[in-house]
C-alpha cells in the first residue's frame, strides 16, 4: 500500500510555485485595477494546486506506462518507476483529485460568473473539464500529446495565458488590453521551465519516442529558444510597466533579473545532461519570486 510519503513524492510539490505564479499574478492585477476579490483568488489559488497535483500524478503514470521513466532517465526517480505506487492505486489517485479540483473549480467559477453572466459561467466550466482533459493526456492515453512536440503550447497556456487572464477575468468581470503582457509573460518563463526538463531528458526521450521540442531542436537550439522564452518574458513584463506605470515601486520586479539572467550563462556553459537538472527548479522559484515582488509592486503603486 502507498504510504503517504509516496503520495507527496508524487505530487511534485516543487512545481507548485509555477502552478500558482499564475494565480497571484492574475490576483495581482486585480487588485491594481480596482477589481480583487478575495474569495476568488482563495479559491484559484486551492483549485490549482490540486490541478497541478492532478497533473503530476497523470504524468508519473502515462510516462510508467509508456516505459519513458526508466532507469536511464536523469530526474528523481517516480513513484510508480519506483514500485511505490500501483497502477490501480495511481487510478484511484486521479479520481480522487480530479474530482476535488473539479469541485473547487466549479465553487469558483460559480463566485466569479453566476451573478454577472451566465454565459461565461458556461465557458469557464468548459475550460476547467478543458483543463483535466489537457493534464491526464499530456503523458497518459494512447495519443498524449506530450510525446509529439505539443507540450510547450499547453503550458504557455495553462500555465500563462489561462491562468493570469482567467483570475482577472474572474475577479474583474472584464479583460483589459494591457493584462496579456503579464500572461505572455508568465507563459514564457513557465515554457522555459518544461524545456529545461525535456533538455536534461533529451537522450532518454528520443530512445523512447518522446518527440520533444529538445528531441527535435537538438541541445545547442534548445538553449537558444530557451534564452529567448526567458527574454521575451521580461520584454512584455517591461512593456505592461512602461504603459501601465503609476508609481516607481511598480519596478521592483527588476530585483529579480540577476536569478534569471545568472542561470541563462550557467546553461550555456552546462554540457552534462544530468547538471541542468537543479535549474528547473530555480527557475520555478525565480518566476515565483518574480510574480510576489511584480504583484507587490502593483499594489504599492495603488497606495
Amino acid at each position: 500500500m502507498a504510504t503517504t510519503k509516496s503520495w507527496i513524492k508524487a505530487a511534485r510539490l516543487r512545481t507548485l510555485p509555477l502552478a500558482l505564479s499564475g494565480i497571484l499574478a492574475g490576483s495581482g492585477l486585480a487588485w491594481f485595477y480596482g477589481a480583487f476579490d478575495l474569495l476568488v483568488c482563495a479559491l484559484a489559488i486551492i483549485t490549482a494546486t490540486l490541478l497541478q497535483i492532478f497533473s503530476n500524478f497523470a504524468n508519473d503514470y502515462g510516462d510508467y506506462q509508456k516505459g519513458t521513466d526508466n532507469h536511464q532517465r536523469l530526474g528523481p526517480t517516480r513513484t510508480m518507476q519506483g514500485g511505490e505506487i500501483t497502477v490501480r492505486e495511481m487510478k484511484t489517485g486521479l479520481w480522487s483529485i480530479g474530482g476535488l479540483s473539479f469541485l473547487t473549480g466549479l465553487w469558483l467559477v460559480y463566485a466569479g460568473t453566476w451573478h454577472y453572466s451566465k454565459a461565461a459561467f458556461a465557458g469557464f466550466i468548459g475550460f476547467g473539464i478543458l483543463s483535466l482533459i489537457a493534464a491526464y493526456f499530456y503523458t497518459a492515453g494512447k495519443k498524449s500529446y506530450g510525446y509529439v512536440g505539443l507540450g510547450d503550447l499547453s503550458v504557455f497556456l495553462f500555465f500563462g495565458l489561462m491562468p493570469v487572464l482567467g483570475v482577472f477575468y474572474l475577479n474583474a468581470h472584464t479583460i483589459g488590453p494591457n493584462v496579456i503582457h503579464l500572461a505572455l509573460t508568465l507563459g514564457f518563463f513557465s515554457t522555459g521551465v518544461l524545456n529545461l526538463n525535456n533538455l536534461r531528458d533529451i537522450e532518454n526521450d528520443r530512445q523512447s519516442g518522446k518527440i520533444t521540442m529538445p528531441v527535435r531542436m537538438g541541445p545547442r537550439n534548445s538553449r537558444i529558444y530557451h534564452t529567448a522564452l526567458i527574454l521575451m518574458g521580461w520584454w512584455a513584463a517591461v512593456i505592461f510597466t512602461v504603459h501601465q506605470q503609476r508609481s516607481g515601486w511598480q519596478w521592483i520586479f527588476l530585483l529579480t533579473a540577476p536569478l534569471f539572467l545568472l542561470d541563462l550563462v550557467k546553461i550555456w556553459r552546462t554540457h552534462e545532461a544530468r547538471q541542468l537538472d537543479p535549474f528547473l527548479k530555480r527557475l520555478a522559484l525565480s518566476t515565483l519570486a518574480f510574480t510576489l515582488l511584480f504583484c507587490l509592486g502593483l499594489i504599492l503603486a495603488t497606495r
